[in-house]
């Protein structure tokens, strides 16, 4: 399958037998470099012979554009021991081969064409010099399987001409790689490494990665398979015309994220599948109506949300593929704009979902963020369950459709998928409990309890990479290890929403009260190393995230805080059912919260009592305890600063008034904390589940009859069902949306509305009227819009609100939409409209049939001092000059 130039028969051209090294060296367009690197190479390994007598040099042609195959034919011309493999010259190599397919595809053809005992992959710039194998071949001696050359390592010789970009990115990015896929290396990038031959060839040969992530990928798999590596300090200095950018780094990034994607997808059992591919069934059920009708449907209890929400999706999609700010656009609220950054536009899945939203629109990444959003955080619920508490998957898997599907998780999947789609705070949690994992293990033991096993503990469960102190290195390195990867974690979700992740701070600030409360020694001991973790954790979101944040707080349109009044639940929510629930009636629903999309408690009271069983009956459990109070201190914490005692006119102070001035939280609407309970509770119901499971498990038998066992299991089963059936929801209501105008819908728009200039659609859009935002995705965000539905400062002291500043025309022309009356038009009111239309650089006043029409188009015809006219299906006012003074005449 290899192609290779023949060798000219000389003497000295070692065979398979008799080769023990083989030089791997990866080129693309290196016509001018190679020649003194195999010259350099040669030279070293023929005065060397005692350590190598019988050595090759394998050199892969990338898809080179220009003379580096003739440069190596040449080479090997005078030193037979040279090979050629993959020159898109050579007949009869494949097409797949004769173009440039990067340095993990060229480095996996030369090894698997290599034939020595030893492999030594090298770069054509020989950045570090070919005399450091000697350091290298020391370790394999010693009995490592590779050994690696490290710029990282103590004595390290490093000439450094980087540009500081450049270097910065690259330790960044080593950083990460190094937390995020090999622990304990260092510098996995350096290009000088030597393998075992046959480890290599294996390993190799199971590679998939063809760009720079074949190195992280290659060690990946030695550790794994438990081969030793060992990290070499060498010399290096930095090559000019190097073909390693300083964003590749970030290509290396995914590249590892995806490998282990794919390597947990290839470690799911059948059963795993099977309760995902469940996830998903129900997760399509729920949305079926939006399926059915992908851009023709629209959710019927979001309000004005889905239309906001497709207005992100495609803005986000026009800032990608234009290279336009992403954190600020002005095709809302023009002139002033809106601070992205500062709204949920969830950059985090709208960003890598742009071409999704470019090719089928936005109301398909809508549907698809929505359906797999809530998927994928019942997977990662479930995955953390049976990683950490359960051993029952199907305990697992009841508590994960609960932390994904339970009612307040519902009524966001209305019109908010930033509290919807939370599969990040699973993985969060995770990275949480391994920095507590080894002190805890340690101090339990102290305690004189030992190592309780998994499903009984404290939830450290298993873990891979973590372990025992050994004297404090090691547990040190994996502190800050996972205190990277724990700021990597926390800056993604940042870009899908910051509420929720402050709802979840809070809770999990409440679970290690409970915890500490009922195991102080664990938490004296394990406070320091989460301390680091956290402390690192910080320092990598600040890095990270100190330019969006800035821009978010401190850059144009943002605000201080959105103030809402008091929005705290009833104490009825939190024992009621949701309207859109199987137990739920919405009458009762709709009076107890705010609207449709903030029902944000109604547990029904089936299942609060069966979690307060489970928590008397496992009380000894420190964990249950630190989940009791998450679970119902956020619930306490969601009833709002006054709390009503129903059926009486009482009202107590709640615990909420503790916090709602505080930073962050004034922001919060209260009754939200409640969402925070949700994964307690699924967690609870997971624990008891696998309880009774467990009856069955002979490792874990009470003594009592086989029949007994049975009967308890039956009876902790149907009263799982008896407290979760009443609040499985049902399908979520889908309406036909309106149809858009043809005058937008066919272009007309474009001569009426000149480039620069806005549509000024009546009413103003708001936060109550945002059908203008689909007609601006329809027209391809052609023209931007004054007004608009996003959150904004106003006044002085930059208070947010939702929608824009009002201004005399947008306020006057709303009354006349909410009344349907006209008022009296006078100079004054003429002359603030032309205020307003040159303030809003408006090009055309569009009023689309809606009720209460007829008083609109009186009123803007007296605003403008002429009739409109009929295009379109619209009446139309074409505004021109800079004043905004009159209308063209109709």
């Amino acid at each position: 399958m290899l192609h290779s130039s023949s060798l000219p028969a000389a003497t000295g051209v070692p065979t398979p037998a008799t080769v023990d090294l083989t030089v791997v060296v990866p080129a693309y367009n290196e016509e001018h470099r190679l020649p003194r690197t195999l010259d350099a190479i040669c030279r070293y390994l023929r005065s060397s012979p005692g350590r190598h007598a019988g050595w090759e040099l394998i050199v892969v042609d990338d898809g080179s554009t220009d003379a580096t195959a003739a440069a190596v034919r040449e080479a090997a011309a005078a030193e037979p021991r040279i090979r050629l493999v993959g020159s898109p010259s050579d007949p009869g190599l494949p097409a797949s081969h004769a173009r440039n397919r990067g340095k993990g595809h060229a480095v996996r053809l030369g090894v698997l064409a290599s034939r020595g005992g030893r492999v030594l992959v090298t770069d054509a710039d020989l950045a570090t010099p070919i005399e450091e194998v000697a350091l290298l071949h020391d370790r394999l001696d010693a009995g490592y399987a590779a050994a690696i050359g490290s710029r990282a390592q103590r004595g390290a010789r490093v000439e450094v001409s980087q540009h500081p970009l450049r270097k910065l990115l690259g330790r960044v990015g080593n950083q990460v790689i190094r937390a995020v896929a090999v622990p304990g290396v260092r510098d996995t990038q350096c290009g000088f490494k030597l393998f075992d031959g046959d480890q290599a060839r294996t390993v190799f040969g199971r590679s998939r990665v063809d760009g720079w992530g074949i190195d992280v990928e290659i060690l990946r798999m030695f550790h794994e398979a438990k081969w030793p590596v060992a990290e070499v300090p060498v010399r290096w200095a930095h090559q000019a015309g190097s073909k390693v950018r300083a964003l590749d780094y970030v290509g290396v990034l995914l590249e590892v994220v995806r490998l282990r994607v794919r390597g947990a997808l290839r470690r799911m059992r059948p059963a795993d599948r099977v309760v995902v591919l469940g996830y998903l069934l129900v997760s399509v059920w729920l949305f079926k109506g939006l399926w059915a009708d992908l851009g023709g449907s629209y959710l019927a209890d979001s309000g004005q949300d889905q239309n906001q929400w497709e207005w992100f999706f495609a803005v986000t999609a026009h800032d990608v593929f234009g290279l336009h700010d992403p954190f600020f656009t002005t095709l809302q609220n023009h002139p002033l704009g809106v601070n992205l950054m500062a709204n949920t536009a969830m950059l985090g899945l709208s960003v890598p979902l742009a071409p999704v939203t470019a090719l089928f629109g936005p109301a398909v990444t809508w549907a698809l963020v929505l359906t797999g959003g809530l998927t994928a955080t019942a997977a990662a619920w479930y995955w953390l369950l049976l990683k950490r508490f359960v051993r029952s998957r199907r305990a697992a898997a009841l508590g994960g459709a609960l932390c994904a599907f339970a009612p307040p998780m519902i009524s966001h999947a209305n019109a908010h998928p930033n509290f919807a789609v939370l599969f990040m705070m699973p993985l969060i949690t995770d990275r949480l409990l391994r920095l507590c994992k080894a002190r805890g293990q340690e101090a339990r033991g102290q305690e004189g309890g030992g190592q309780e096993a998994r499903g009984h503990d404290d939830g450290g469960g298993h873990d891979d990479g973590g372990g025992h102190d050994d004297g404090g290195g090691i547990t040190r390195r994996r502190t800050v290890r996972d205190g990277v990867v724990l700021g990597l974690l926390l800056t993604y979700q940042i870009f899908l929403g910051e509420e929720a992740l402050l709802l979840a701070a809070v809770g999990l600030l409440l679970f290690a009260v409970g915890y500490a409360a009922a195991r102080p020694a664990v938490a004296r001991a394990l406070w320091r190393p989460l301390a680091r973790g956290l402390a690192v954790a910080a320092g990598v979101s600040v890095l990270l995230l100190a330019y969006p944040l800035g821009r978010q707080f401190f850059g144009a349109q943002s605000y201080t805080g959105v103030l809402h009044g008091s929005t705290g639940n009833s104490p009825r929510a939190l024992v009621e059912f949701a309207g859109r629930s199987l137990g739920g009636n919405p009458a009762t629903a709709d009076a107890l919260a705010l609207n449709r999309t903030e029902q944000n408690a109604f547990f029904g009271w089936p299942l609060l009592a069966l979690t307060l069983v489970v928590v008397v009956w496992l009380w000894r459990e420190p964990r249950v305890r630190g989940l009791a109070a998450a679970a119902f201190g956020t619930m306490l914490l969601s009833l709002g600063r006054t709390i009503p005692v129903p059926g009486t006119d009482i009202t107590l102070p709640g615990p909420w008034r503790l916090l709602y001035d505080l930073p962050l939280f004034e922001s919060v609407i209260e009754s939200r904390m409640a969402m925070a309970a949700v994964p307690a509770l699924g967690i609870l119901l997971a624990l008891a589940c696998d309880r009774w499971d467990a009856q069955a498990r002979p490792a874990d038998s009470t003594g009592r009859p086989a029949a007994v066992d049975r009967a308890l299991k039956a009876v902790g089963w149907a009263a799982v069902a008896a407290a979760i059936l009443p609040i499985v929801p049902t399908p979520l209501a889908t309406v036909g949306r309106p149809a858009v105008p043809a005058f937008v819908a066919d272009g007309t728009w474009r001569a009426s509305v000149p480039e620069g200039r806005t549509l000024v659609p009546v009413p103003v859009p708001d936060p109550g009227r945002t059908e203008a935002l689909h007609w601006q995705i329809t027209a391809g965000l052609g023209f931007p819009l004054p007004g608009g539905y996003f959150n904004g400062p106003y006044g002085p002291d930059r208070t947010g609100i939702y929608g824009p500043v009002p201004r005399s025309t947008s306020a006057l022309l709303t009354e006349v939409s909410r009344t349907g009356r006209i008022p009296d038009i006078g100079p004054a009111q003429r002359r603030a409209a032309r205020e307003d239309l040159r303030f809003w650089r408006a090009g055309a006043v569009v009023l689309a049939p809606q009720p209460g029409d007829q008083a609109l188009r009186l009123t803007v015809q007296r605003l403008m001092g002429a009739p409109g006219r009929w295009i379109g299906g619209v009446w139309v006012w074409q505004v021109h000059g800079d004043t905004g003074a009159r209308p063209k005449a109709a």
